[in-house]
């Protein structure tokens, strides 16, 4: 990058500035409903924020008007997956080879050759298999679409495919140094983030107040909150099941699945009244500001964005301790870590029902917790990380396992 009069832009901590300039993020989706997608738009915007020109090559990319991240699209199917994904990993690859800028991110397993970083948000050779409960083609779809991702995470997660592989939480980190022996110095965790002004605690008391009336919830009870979609993994069918062992408590579901079974789960067990149905919503922070708990019985997760901003809007989370919950939540300190045990959830909700004091102080506690993570944080570390790669320090420092490096300037901004 040239001066003014003509001389180059001085190098910055030993790194010329155009090295770290530029980013290109290659992703499916990005900005779209899903916590992935929200992870990414906060990333992009973030660096684009800190002065590095972002490009997004993606199928669909929705990110705030006048933002500044350039968008190239890659047009393709997103149904079914087997079709999709191979789909995408050709046409990516192409978009990636003609649009590439600076340095270049992809999201998992999803182009081909050599990347600088790959971000991985799931370790398919750790995912849990699909229920028995669902139908026989979409068991067997759900096998051939995982044996395919296992399938390209081993074509893709090799030393030679990407300088480094950042993890969003350190339980995905050290699955990977697992199942990928040879890239265990090339693996390292920047935890997601979190907007804790946008999920606060009393925010939007009156349409809180005013869904509740909607959903006619009785008065004087309380409400859980459960988010997300793939239920059978992520355990609706025991929180429902838990509802029935709490009295006093009535339950919030948003996301999507089969909505009609665990609605036949809910009157078989008489709490058909007590679970509201909200679909897919974008708007989740009206959940959570109507609800007095958040649970979460899941099986797997990698992250649990949900859970993190249940905990900013200073509800007691009872979810199980899987990644990402352990490194947000400490038994009976912002939450309690459950088991899929109804019986369980049941004890710890009749517990909060029983404490109000309790409820407050663990909310407290979820609150602190949760501000150690910060989506500034998030786009601060993935900078210091392109930062290192181009100056050839590697991956292995600094950043891994949460670490906030000191603060690098970026030039050329």
């Amino acid at each position: 990058m040239l001066r003014a009069d003509g001389r180059p832009e001085p190098p910055v901590l030993g790194i010329p500035a155009p090295a770290v300039r530029e980013v290109t993020i290659v992703a499916h989706d990005v900005g779209s409903v899903g916590g992935m997608e929200r992870v990414l738009a906060e990333l992009a915007v973030g660096l684009q924020e800190r002065g590095h020109a972002v490009t997004v090559i993606a199928r669909k990319c929705v990110l705030p008007p006048g933002c500044g991240v350039s968008f190239r699209r890659v047009r393709g199917p997103r149904r079914p997956l087997l079709l999709a994904h191979p789909w995408f990993m050709l046409a990516g690859t192409l978009a990636m080879r003609r649009w590439r800028r600076g340095v270049v991110q992809a999201t998992g397993a999803i182009v081909l050759g050599h990347v600088d970083v790959i971000a991985v948000h799931y370790c398919h050779q750790v995912g849990p298999v699909h229920p028995s409960s669902a139908s026989l083609p979409f068991r067997l779809h759900a096998r051939a679409v995982r044996r395919y991702k296992r399938l390209t995470e081993r074509l893709c997660y090799r030393p030679r495919n990407a300088d480094a592989f950042v993890c969003v939480s350190e339980g995905v980190a050290q699955e990977m140094r697992e199942h990928y022996p040879a890239l265990v110095d090339r693996v390292l965790t920047i935890h997601n983030g979190v907007d804790t002004e946008h999920f606060a605690p009393g925010v939007r008391t009156q349409d809180a107040r005013a869904l509740r009336a909607r959903l006619h919830v009785s008065e004087g009870s309380l409400v859980a909150a459960f988010i997300g979609s793939e239920w059978e993994r992520k355990g609706l069918g025991e929180a429902i099941r838990a509802l029935a062992l709490a009295p006093g408590w009535e339950l919030l579901v948003a996301g999507a699945g089969e909505r009609e079974r665990y609605r036949q789960l809910a009157n078989s067990l008489g709490v058909g009244d007590a679970v509201h149905w909200l679909g897919v919503t974008a708007d989740v922070q009206l959940v959570y500001a109507a609800a007095d708990a958040f649970v979460l019985p899941t099986s797997y997760e990698t992250f649990s964005l949900v859970s993190f901003e249940a905990a900013a809007c200073a509800l007691p989370v009872l979810a199980t301790p899987v990644n990402g919950v352990r490194e947000l939540i400490e038994e009976g300190h912002g939450g309690f870590l459950i088991t899929r045990d109804p019986h369980d959830i049941a004890r710890r909700l009749v517990a909060l029902a029983g404490d109000r004091a309790l409820r407050e102080r663990m909310g407290e506690a979820a609150r602190e917790s949760a501000l150690r993570f910060s989506w500034e944080q998030m786009a601060r570390a993935h900078s210091e990380l392109y930062a290192r790669l181009r100056a050839g320090a590697g991956a292995g420092t600094g950043a891994g396992a949460g670490a906030q490096p000191p603060e690098l300037e970026v030039a050329g901004g």
